[in-house]
């Protein structure tokens, strides 16, 4: 008995090494900080890039929060990612089926009213936490030389949120969306020289219609993710080279 005792409890050892192995190649986590940590040290360079000191601001909010809005912002931008995508995957962007669609992703589709919520609710706070990130970038003097350049694609990316929220709301089509989209295109006819120009060409012709809608749906869906992704991109580098900017 105690040598088939001890062949099972070998047996159940290779058991338990076989599964651990599996895990370690089949899961992210065990890939990660398994085989992938063993060749490549990704613990290491993991620890490197996310382990980083940031000063101490004692004015508003303790324990560094206030240098944690940009983080904060980029958190809400990807929440906008992934829930813009599962949203593409039932609207239709056609002034006949948009605001159907709409309601049929609020109502009917299993668990559409949470992802529109959060794609909502996420783009109002995400324009809260960039405007709170730039003054507060701005009243710490970080947009001073050698972070100048960081500072005009700060900027680049503050305009990029509010246009992105402008080209969102008329998405629904709905009464308010139409009418909030025609009254700001309107304003852009006041530019000297270019005004009327510039409206028609925002719309697509002289009224709110499926070509704007079209126009507007290829703003917010391809056109600014790729610029914001490039600016974000840049914005990084020179953050990660750069450190983050010390309190006056």
């Amino acid at each position: 008995m105690g040598k088939e005792q001890k062949e099972l409890k070998k047996r159940d050892i290779e058991k338990r090494t076989l599964f651990r192995e599996l895990f370690d190649i089949f899961s992210l986590t065990g890939f990660l900080y398994g085989p992938l940590d063993e060749r490549l040290k990704f613990r290491d360079a993991l620890e490197k890039q996310l382990k980083k000191t940031t000063p101490h601001y004692r004015f508003f909010i303790e324990r560094n929060f206030l240098a944690c809005l940009g983080g904060i912002t980029f958190i809400l931008f990807l929440i906008q990612v992934a829930t813009g995508v599962l949203l593409l995957m039932y609207y239709r962007p056609t002034i006949a089926e948009a605001y159907e669609s709409i309601v049929e992703i609020t109502n009917n589709v299993q668990f559409g009213w949470l992802v529109r919520g959060m794609h909502h609710w996420a783009a109002n706070v995400m324009i809260i936490t960039v405007i709170l990130h730039m003054t507060r970038v701005f009243f710490v003097g970080a947009f001073r030389p050698p972070r100048d350049f960081n500072w005009l694609t700060g900027m680049t990316l503050l305009l990029l949120t509010f246009t992105f929220g402008f080209s969102g709301y008329l998405l629904p089509w709905s009464q308010i969306s139409y009418w909030a989209t025609t009254v700001g295109t309107d304003s852009i006819a006041a530019v000297p020289f270019i005004g009327e120009t510039l409206r028609y060409f925002v719309r697509g012709g002289p009224q709110v219609s499926q070509l704007a809608l079209t126009r507007f749906f290829a703003l917010h869906v391809v056109i600014l993710p790729g610029v914001a992704f490039l600016c974000l991109v840049l914005h990084f580098l020179m953050i990660r080279r750069q450190g983050i900017s010390e309190p006056l």
